[in-house]
């Protein structure tokens, strides 16, 4: 049966195509990670820009564990809103982030930032030290570290397959209301609020938005929508711009 990394493949950025100095690379978990990680991504530039950039982050639902490699005391948990944000990441910048699938993480009690990461981190997991393992590595060797990072919080229980999520993934394809990701997961549509908001942080009706949204941008433009002018109405609502003026200035 296939998995959550399988069925949800969130474009988490927009590219600006005029800014070419900037490289952002995606990497695949090892297979026994496959249900708690999407990817490994690495974001930087090379050299320095002549003027700030700004990254445009799309709508999903996953946690991300963020590593800034130019500030090692900066790093943190972050998650994304429905609406897609936008970000000043400057003229120089390094980053290293995990994206976990939608609902995998379980640390409540964890500080979590809505946003971007900039500042001084203050919790109890050990993202300093990961964040000092990395400086210095290549992407490649990167990964092995955040790799044994993530096997410890698998341990732990700080992260763990979501089987709700995990039952609506695989019925991606047959979902066109709360009510239907109710009947995929097998759970009461009150149980699916609750349940969901506290694992992903979004409501039913918002993280199908964001399912929405998503499947839109790898490839069935108006899957799940009324009609075309239903789908680019929803789809400027998310993002700010029609899916012809995103896809122009834009590589997602």
């Amino acid at each position: 049966m296939n998995n959550a990394s399988d069925n949800y493949n969130p474009k988490g950025n927009g590219k600006d195509k005029a800014v070419q100095a900037v490289h952002f690379v995606e990497a695949e978990p090892p297979a026994h990670l496959r249900g708690i990680v999407h990817r490994f991504l690495e974001l930087k530039t090379d050299p320095v820009l002549a003027d700030d950039y700004r990254f445009h982050a799309l709508p999903d639902a996953c946690a991300y564990i963020v590593f800034d490699q130019l500030h090692l005391t900066i790093t943190g948990v972050s998650k994304l809103r429905a609406t897609s944000e936008e970000f000043n990441l400057g003229r120089s910048f390094h980053f290293v982030n995990i994206r976990f699938l939608p609902g995998v993480w379980q640390t409540s009690g964890e500080p979590i930032s809505h946003g971007m990461v900039d500042a001084s981190y203050q919790g109890q997991l050990p993202l300093l030290d990961v964040n000092r393992d990395l400086a210095g590595c290549d992407f490649a060797t990167q990964q092995e570290v955040l790799t044994q990072f993530v096997d410890v919080l698998v341990q732990s229980g700080q992260v763990a397959v979501n089987p709700v999520t995990e039952m609506i993934f695989q019925r991606f394809d047959d979902i066109a209301s709360v009510a239907d990701m109710a009947e995929a997961a097998g759970v009461s549509a009150r149980q699916l609020q609750r349940i969901l908001k506290h694992t992903t942080g979004f409501s039913p009706h918002d993280l199908l938005k964001v399912l929405r949204l998503q499947q839109s941008l790898n490839g069935s433009d108006t899957w799940s929508y009324a009609d075309q002018s239903h789908f680019i109405h929803s789809f400027r609502n998310a993002t700010g711009y029609t899916p012809g003026k995103y896809a122009k200035k834009f590589d997602v």
